[in-house]
């Protein structure tokens, strides 16, 4: 067995709670950078058609991008939205992911053989009430990443001056802009993220080819986070591009799906395809092994603690 080892004591609902808001902090930290590149590549072009868009391309691929903020805004330029990033992942992770087993064991009753349905259900309403407690966040997030893509002055000085200016130049409704987009893409992502990370991770431990330790956790985090990428970039793109548009620019995110499509073609919803890919991968990695971890860990304390002297 490689790390903690499995406890016979399943864990709680609290240690899955925390366990995941922590290991999606720690997965954030550490790829950053890929997900602001993938945010600049996403709305690279949006205010130009297809011709003009071709013509002034300012990112070429995730290292290019990388390089080209480094040059010209700095290293730190890579860690914008840093801050609102582990606000979201803290509530957002903690309920998508860290209640997934709770739910998913309600619609089955209980039982312990969950079907691909009821798989699909716990990710689509943990994906959806997640998105009700973390949007102000994401949209935050979002900005602070497109921020001074052009050279000019930053939008945003902090992260609560962020929300404050939101707030009082758009109105509450400007905290919660892209909540649709958000919620479609948050119950895909779940569903292929959580439910293929469920369904690799059994079929690889019913077929005897692993065990269930760290090589297992990776080889199902990598093949969700492929998964995912392939099927939730083209809502990804829409709610990046809508979140982080001027007031009144789009008049909801289908008009914003519209105009990306009629002025950049169907190509535009898979801009940035390779740094979410990357993003994704190393992400599912680093959270899921981590995640692994921390509910062994956690549980295995919680037990001590409370075990007889």
């Amino acid at each position: 067995m490689v790390g903690f080892k499995a406890t016979d004591v399943p864990p709680t609902a609290t240690v899955k709670f925390l366990g995941a808001g922590t290991a999606a902090c720690i997965a954030d930290l550490i790829t950053f950078p890929l997900d602001t590149a993938k945010v600049r590549l996403q709305i690279q072009g949006e205010s130009k058609g297809l011709v003009q868009a071709t013509a002034s391309v300012q990112y070429r691929g995730v290292l290019g991008t990388i390089l080209t903020m480094v040059r010209t805004e700095g290293p730190r330029s890579l860690y914008n939205g840093l801050v609102a990033g582990l606000q979201r992942q803290m509530s957002f992770a903690s309920v998508r992911i860290g209640l997934y087993d709770s739910v998913k064991q309600f619609y089955t009753k209980g039982s312990e053989h969950a079907g691909v349905g009821s798989r699909l259900l716990a990710g689509s309403t943990t994906g959806a009430l997640a998105v009700a407690v973390a949007q102000p966040t994401d949209v935050v997030k979002v900005r602070f990443q497109a921020q001074a893509r052009a050279g000019g002055g930053r939008r945003y000085q902090s992260t609560m001056d962020a929300y404050k200016t939101i707030a009082q130049k758009e109105g509450f409704r400007g905290l919660w802009k892209g909540t649709s987009p958000n919620v479609a893409r948050n119950a895909i992502v779940n569903c292929a993220e959580l439910v293929t990370y469920d369904l690799i991770k059994d079929a690889l431990l019913k077929a005897n080819l692993m065990t269930d330790d760290l090589p297992c956790h990776f080889t199902s985090a990598f093949g969700a986070g492929f998964c995912t990428t392939i099927i939730a970039s083209p809502v990804d793109v829409v709610k990046t591009r809508y979140m982080n548009s001027a007031l009144g620019q789009y008049s909801s995110a289908g008009h914003c799906a519209l105009t990306m499509l009629q002025k950049e073609g169907p190509r535009a919803f898979y801009k940035g395809f390779m740094p979410s890919f990357l993003r994704l991968g190393s992400w599912n990695v680093v959270m899921f092994v981590t995640y692994e971890q921390l509910k062994r860990a956690l549980t295995a304390a919680c037990t001590s603690r409370e075990a007889p002297f």
